[in-house]
């Protein structure tokens, strides 16, 4: 009898350790599937800001060759820096 015990027993150990690992294999996948959603968030951010940039790139771009017009001008371009600042009520 003894001996059909201590089956019983090795058979509930088992179980609980089948139980434990399961739960923490379910922990697992949970936290690989929040660090997957993080890192998609992240490629996300990190797209816009590569927008953001190519923008500021291009508008960059625009300011300069405007100030180069500008430069070009007699007067380096203040008769139409005045011009626009009469039209704009600056």
């Amino acid at each position: 009898m003894a001996a059909d015990g201590g089956c019983g027993d090795s058979a509930d150990q088992y179980r609980a350790e089948v139980e434990r690992l399961t739960r923490e294999l379910a922990e697992a996948e949970r936290e690989k599937i929040r660090a997957a959603e993080c890192g998609l968030v992240v490629l996300e951010e990190n797209q816009n800001l590569k927008q953001q940039y190519a923008e500021l790139q291009s508008e960059q771009e625009t300011l300069k060759q405007e100030l180069e017009k500008l430069q070009e001008q007699p007067n380096g371009g203040m008769d139409v820096i005045r011009r626009e600042r009469l039209l704009s009520g600056v």
